[in-house]
């Protein structure tokens, strides 16, 4: 006979991991499962450190969801006695009228957040690690910083195994089935009824929810750190975590020496290569490392030692590069969490409290109605 939750997890991630903390610290017997074991290598969820910022460019809609985001992740780190948020400010970069510089400004001037504009010559005085085009200029987001992924999701892990959640690693799903006595999640190894059932496993969701088969995308993404030629330069409190526009080249961001690594710069998406993500990730090649050496060399010379480490991961991406929080058309009690575009850790915090009031309530009085199967849909849809 199948044991008996009122709610199971499926993937715990960044976003299934927080969920079942939520969920166990509200009282409710909750089961997390996960093919893999914590802050595994093929997720989206591991490694050292994760950018998070309130001047949101992407859309002034996301702001309320950080706001709400900082106050669990001190909540977080207040429950653990640990840190997992640290401010250095966030320099957004580019021309005035760039999507990042102008998006920023647009988000920090609906909700009133604090703002900095810095020219070539004061970035220049202020943090020299930069190097700036005459036409460009940087905004600093005082309250932005970097977030510690591995520690988020060791962190909500450990609190809910206190609060009474089952977690089950190394036990791959493989059927979701709705029933008239609730839905029975079927493993490997096992099969376990609850009244609802959040799913959120990453690049594997089209697996378990047919729906997103044709638009939840996995794609290969690269970072690579740096030991920067001048260390001074380089450290937290005289070079902010950064985001920069390069016009038809996409956008990069990078980070710190926050490690023994040194400085780690990325591209937002890469090469956007799709990927199986039942293979292990591809391997870096020429073609990445080029790429990421030619950025640090002409945007942050000062950073551009030896490049010292570099690694592949995934994103998942929906093509509005939105997220998808939502109740299963047809099946209400089934929630999906997920893909969150490559810009969903900072979020990590919200959504787990957004998936527990879906599970729970059937709705949160949380803004995230751009995130519904139905804006995903008309997106996708041909004009």
């Amino acid at each position: 006979m199948a044991a008996h939750f009122d709610v199971a997890v499926v993937g715990l991630g960044a976003m299934g991991s927080a969920a079942v903390a939520h969920l166990a610290f509200r009282g409710v017997k909750v089961i997390g499962i996960d093919a893999y074991y914590p802050a595994h290598a093929l997720s989206s969820s591991h490694g050292d450190s994760r950018l998070i910022r309130l001047g949101y460019f992407e859309d002034p809609s996301y702001v309320p969801l950080l706001l709400r985001a900082y106050v669990n992740w001190r909540a977080l780190e207040a429950r653990l006695r640990e840190d997992i948020l640290t401010i250095t400010g966030v320099l957004q970069i580019g021309k005035p009228d760039s999507k990042i510089v102008s998006g920023t400004r647009e988000s920090c001037n609906v909700h009133d957040l604090p703002l900095e504009t810095l020219g070539p010559d004061e970035m220049r005085r202020r943090f020299p690690v930069f190097s700036l085009d005459e036409d460009e200029v940087a905004l600093l987001d005082p309250q932005g910083g970097y977030l510690r992924p591995k520690a988020a999701v060791m962190g909500y892990l450990k609190l809910a195994a206190a609060d009474g959640a089952a977690l089950h690693f190394g036990e791959k799903v493989t059927a979701i089935e709705p029933g008239d006595n609730g839905v029975t999640v079927v493993s490997a190894t096992g099969r376990y009824t609850a009244a609802k059932v959040i799913v959120a496993t990453g690049s594997w969701i089209g697996e378990l929810v047919p729906a997103l088969r044709d638009h939840a995308v996995p794609i290969k993404q690269v970072v690579a750190w740096y030991q920067p030629t001048d260390g001074f330069v380089t450290q937290p409190q005289r070079m902010p975590v950064f985001i920069r526009d390069e016009g038809d080249n996409g956008s990069f961001f990078g980070f710190p020496a926050i490690g023994v690594d040194g400085v780690k710069v990325g591209r937002h998406a890469h090469f956007r290569e799709p990927i199986d993500p039942n293979q292990p990730n591809p391997a870096v090649n020429e073609r990445d490392t080029n790429l990421l050496d030619s950025f640090i060399r002409h945007r942050l010379p000062a950073a551009a030692g030896l490049r010292v480490r570099s690694t592949t991961c995934r994103y998942t991406m929906l093509p509005s590069e939105d997220f998808l929080l939502d109740l299963l058309p047809g099946d209400r009690r089934i929630v999906v969490a997920s893909p969150c575009s490559g810009h969903g850790f900072k979020f990590t915090s919200v959504v787990g409290e957004i998936l527990a009031d879906l599970a729970l309530d059937g709705g949160t009085d949380l803004p995230i109605d751009a995130f519904s199967f139905e804006a995903m849909e008309r997106f996708s849809r041909p004009a």
